[in-house]
C-alpha cells in the first residue's frame, strides 16, 4: 500500500492500547527487521476479529516481538487460550516480556522451535490461525492446521501480495514464489473458500466450505 494511503488509514484508526503501541513503537525504532511487524492498522485488524469471533483457541505461526499475539488476545474468550511459535529466541525473550505485562498473559503459551514440529504436539482446535512466519512453509503450516480447524474457524495469512512481487511475470525470488504458491494451493483446494483483503501487504481469509 502506499505510505501516504496507509498513513491517512491510520489516522481515522481507533488507538491501540498503550501496551500494544509500546511493543509496535519499540520494534519500529529498535528492531534491524521492523518491517516484519504488522502495522498500526492490521494491528486493529486483527483485534476486531479476534473480537467478532471471540476464539477459544488461537494459534499464531510467528510471534515475533508480540504485537499481533497481543492483539488477537485481545478477543479471546474468557477460558481461551493463544498459543504462539517463535523460531528465533531473542525475538521470543522480547516477546514474551511483553506478554508478561499483559491482562492476558495467563491465557498466551509462548513455544520456542521450529512450528513444522510443534504444531502436531499441541493437540488443539483452532478456532482462529494467523500465519505470518516464513514464506516457503505457508503451504506446510497451512495443510497442517486446516485438519484441526473448527467448523467456524478462520486462517488468516499474511503478506499474500509480498509487496507486490506476485503481480510479476514470471515471478522471481524464493519468498515471491512460495506466496504464489500458496496463493494458488488454497484457491485449488476445494474444502475451502478465501478471499484477499489488501491491507498492508495482503492478508487472504480462509474458512472450511460449509
Amino acid at each position: 500500500m502506499p505510505p501516504e494511503i496507509e498513513a491517512y488509514s491510520t489516522t481515522y484508526c481507533s488507538q491501540l492500547s498503550p501496551l500494544i503501541n509500546e511493543v509496535l513503537e519499540h520494534t519500529l525504532n529498535n528492531h534491524p527487521h521492523a518491517h516484519m511487524v504488522s502495522g498500526h492498522e492490521q494491528g486493529l485488524l486483527l483485534q476486531f476479529l479476534s473480537r467478532m469471533i471471540q476464539p477459544q483457541r488461537i494459534l499464531e505461526i510467528g510471534t515475533f516481538t508480540g504485537f499481533s499475539g497481543l492483539c488477537m488476545a485481545e478477543g479471546l474468550a474468557a477460558d481461551g487460550e493463544l498459543h504462539t511459535l517463535e523460531l528465533r529466541e531473542e525475538d521470543a525473550t522480547t516477546a514474551q516480556a511483553y506478554f508478561n505485562r499483559s491482562s492476558h498473559k495467563e491465557k498466551i503459551h509462548l513455544h520456542i522451535g521450529d512450528a513444522h514440529q510443534i504444531i502436531p504436539t499441541l493437540n488443539q482446535q483452532w478456532d482462529m490461525v494467523f500465519i505470518d512466519a516464513d514464506k516457503p512453509g505457508y503451504i506446510d503450516y497451512y495443510n497442517l492446521v486446516l485438519p484441526n480447524l473448527s467448523p467456524n474457524g478462520w486462517i488468516l495469512a499474511d503478506n499474500v501480495l509480498f509487496h507486490g512481487e506476485v503481480l510479476r511475470q514470471p515471478v522471481t525470488g524464493k519468498n515471491a514464489k512460495a506466496i504464489a504458491a500458496f496463493n494458488e494451493h488454497v484457491k485449488s483446494d476445494n474444502r475451502v473458500e478465501q478471499m484477499i483483503l489488501t491491507v498492508r501487504d495482503g492478508m487472504m481469509l480462509i474458512r472450511k466450505r460449509m
